[in-house]
């Protein structure tokens, strides 16, 4: 009874109009439109939230990505780890390569945000959180109705998930390569180790593929995972990566 109290469609339907006021008749199919597109909102804001609140305790089964790769590549077996599980070298380095400022922020970094668009620069200021709501809920490509609800996603992903889960649901549904998918699948497929036994060099190599996967080979040194290995050493120092330290296991 109660779900269907909310989700029943409003009553639109006010009384006839007997006054002979054609402005008023005129406006009335607006008026509807209006209150039916209010309606439809807040109803898809409240399953957005109801999922990202079921997704802070279950572990998400697939992607769309997932799915969508699944046509082109075969799926290499992946397993859910947690973060407690994941070295803390490969949780340093893909907030290194990905999201320095990541225990910081709430979702969006406002900084990086002026700097790109004060230099001009073509290139993003995703973070973390961001991207986790575009693996996780959304699909890939770039077009205005995925931003838009990217942009809803991540304060509700903040708001309900602590920065140690969106860390590790990100590390685990990110892809490292052509149908390689979680950081389990890819320690395994390039190093042959588990998440947890990773080094520093391993971790900055796998960060260094992130947002190239299918172009980056993680296990060839490159000048991008010297500079990870370098940043991750340097959140590790000034307190940018505390955040990572409390890790949830099971």
């Amino acid at each position: 009874m109660i779900l269907r109290a909310i989700f029943r469609p409003p009553a639109t339907d006010a009384a006839p109009d007997t006054g002979g006021r054609p402005a008023a008749r005129r406006w009335r199919p607006l008026r509807r439109a209006l209150i039916w597109l209010r309606w439809f909102a807040l109803r898809v804001l409240l399953l957005m939230a109801v999922l990202v609140g079921i997704y802070a305790l279950v572990n998400p089964p697939t992607t769309w990505t997932i799915v969508a790769e699944s046509r082109e590549h075969p799926i290499r077996p992946r397993q859910w780890v947690d973060l407690g599980h994941i070295a803390p070298a490969m949780r340093r380095a893909a907030v290194a390569a990905e999201d320095a400022n990541f225990c910081l922020h709430w979702g969006f970094d406002m900084t990086e945000i002026r700097k790109v668009v004060a230099s001009g620069s073509s290139r993003g200021a995703s973070t973390i959180t961001q991207q986790t709501a575009k693996n996780v809920f959304l699909w890939q490509g770039r077009s205005w109705p995925r931003k838009l609800l990217e942009t809803i996603y991540t304060p509700m992903i903040e708001a309900l998930w602590s920065k140690q889960r969106i860390l590790e649901v990100y590390l685990n549904v990110a892809e490292f390569g052509p149908g390689i998918f979680g950081v389990d699948a890819a320690a395994r497929s390039y190093y042959g180790v588990t998440p947890a036994q990773l080094t520093p060099v391993q971790a900055a190599r796998l960060a260094a593929v992130l947002p190239a996967p299918k172009s980056r080979d993680a296990t060839r040194a490159s000048a991008r995972s010297r500079a990870i290995a370098d940043g991750a050493a340097t959140i590790a120092r000034d307190g940018r990566a505390d955040c990572l330290q409390e890790a949830r296991s099971g």
